[in-house]
């Protein structure tokens, strides 16, 4: 058996950073190593091939780290490439290896919050076209009725350090009024991009009052929590030393400068050439 090794957490940028806290605060007692792929960020817009692409890769570049359990901390990866990889790729690179993505622990729970039976998902352009919110959603609440609405905005208004100014305002009230036309009865709204906490102050502030707002971080947390119980043989190849290692594919200054305000702590990360 491979010796035990840290969890890896992946995103296509700085978003995950919020996931990675969480969990973090949650299972503080096990060895992480982050990756951001800041250098083809942001994934958002990309063809299905190209995040497939993009993801697989990256995930071998944790498996060469020793990390037998990848948590992909993008819904456009999760929405994009887990499948494929789960499927066709880990049966043929190592099967006792497993990657698990943010978007199935979150449909498993999300109609728990909803008593009207609508709930409202807002997200990347490209995980709203990928459909995997409601196809998921469906397999443990087939009554329930998820509407979507792409947000391509916000993204640049975060990582631009724009969220806070009165310009991000029009995009965030602009979004809601769009999903809210499209679902009246919509009380519970899923942040479906794990940058989209930061603009957690501006969105309940237009809101309608009622309306229970969910982000992934705690989600993903408690469901990795459960998951490392009902798989103890995972859990003991989990290292538990209480480190964290952060790697950017893109320059580590400007990495670390951005990654505080969503990891909400210093960072000092390493550069790592996937040779593209």
């Amino acid at each position: 058996m491979d010796k035990p090794a840290p969890i890896g957490v992946f995103d296509s940028g700085y978003g995950g950073l919020t996931v990675l806290k969480e969990i973090v605060q949650k299972l503080p007692q096990y060895d992480y190593i982050y990756l951001g792929d800041n250098a083809r960020a942001p994934y958002g817009n990309r063809s299905f091939d190209t995040v497939y692409h993009y993801t697989l890769q990256c995930v071998k570049w944790f498996f060469e780290q020793g990390c037998s359990l990848v948590i992909l901390a993008c819904n456009t990866a999760s929405a994009k490439a887990l499948r494929t990889i789960q499927q066709n790729d880990l049966p043929k690179i190592d099967a006792s290896k497993r990657v698990l993505g943010v978007i199935r622990p979150t449909a498993e729970i999300i109609g728990n919050f909803s008593s009207t039976g609508s709930v409202g998902v807002l997200a990347t352009q490209g995980t709203v076209a990928s459909d995997s919110y409601p196809m998921e959603t469906a397999k443990f609440f087939p009554e329930l009725t998820v509407y979507q609405e792409a947000c391509p905005m916000w993204v640049p208004l975060i990582e631009n350090n724009e969220h806070t100014t009165h310009g991000a305002d029009y995009f965030v009230k602009k979004n809601l009024h769009h999903i809210f036309e499209k679902g009246e009865n919509i009380d519970v709204l899923l942040l479906a991009c794990t940058h989209y906490p930061l603009l957690k102050d501006k969105i309940v502030e237009y809101m309608p009052v009622g309306v229970k707002l969910l982000s992934q971080g705690e989600i993903v947390a408690d469901s990795l929590s459960e998951y490392l119980r009902r798989h103890p043989e995972m859990e003991a190849r989990c290292s538990k030393n209480g480190q964290r290692i952060f790697f950017t594919t893109d320059s580590t200054g400007d990495f670390d400068n951005h990654a505080a305000l969503f990891y909400g702590d210093d960072v000092r990360s390493q550069n790592v050439d996937l040779g593209v």
